[in-house]
């Protein structure tokens, strides 16, 4: 027998005091299923202080124009965007989330966001090898624009191309 729901029991909200372990949790894990960042530089990380960056960022952002979302599904943290003046800094969902519209989700209220605080185009970037997220971004409207970046992770240099999109 099927299970049907009346309402959708998935959202998006803003992050609140406690997400930070969720959102660190599903950073990390989406990182490590792309494959493209390596085993090693994920091994590297330093998941306490990952929490602690994130509970600064939900609970002191640095300026009204910084915020943090995260997408549930039920009572779960399954994805979080994050935002400052007109770029979406991180948008990550749960490996097994993917593809219910969670991402798609966030990046609606990441967009609507940027647009409330008065810009006019979406920047992000994206790891050069992230196939998955480069076809997520050009289904959603965004295309490279010829920027690119290093970043340097302490294992390997990590390359990385701005994506945008005017809103």
């Amino acid at each position: 027998m099927a299970l049907f729901r009346e309402t959708a029991d998935v959202s998006v909200r803003p992050a609140i005091a406690g997400d930070e372990s969720a959102v660190t949790d599903v950073q990390v894990a989406a990182w490590r299923a792309t494959g493209v960042l390596g085993e090693g530089v994920i091994d590297a990380l330093d998941v306490p202080a990952m929490r602690e960056r994130w509970s600064s960022a939900i609970n002191s952002p640095p300026g009204p124009d910084f915020a943090v979302f995260v997408a549930l599904d039920g009572p779960d943290v399954v994805g979080f965007a994050a935002v400052s003046p007109g770029q979406v800094l991180s948008l990550e969902v749960l490996p097994e989330a993917q593809r219910a519209g969670h991402g798609s989700r966030l990046l609606t209220a990441a967009v609507d966001r940027l647009r409330a605080d008065g810009s006019e185009t979406v920047t992000t970037w994206s790891l050069v090898d992230d196939t998955a997220r480069a076809a997520f971004l050009a289904a959603s409207g965004l295309g490279e624009d010829g920027r690119s970046r290093t970043l340097a992770t302490g294992v390997r240099e990590i390359v990385e191309h701005r994506w945008s999109a005017a809103i």
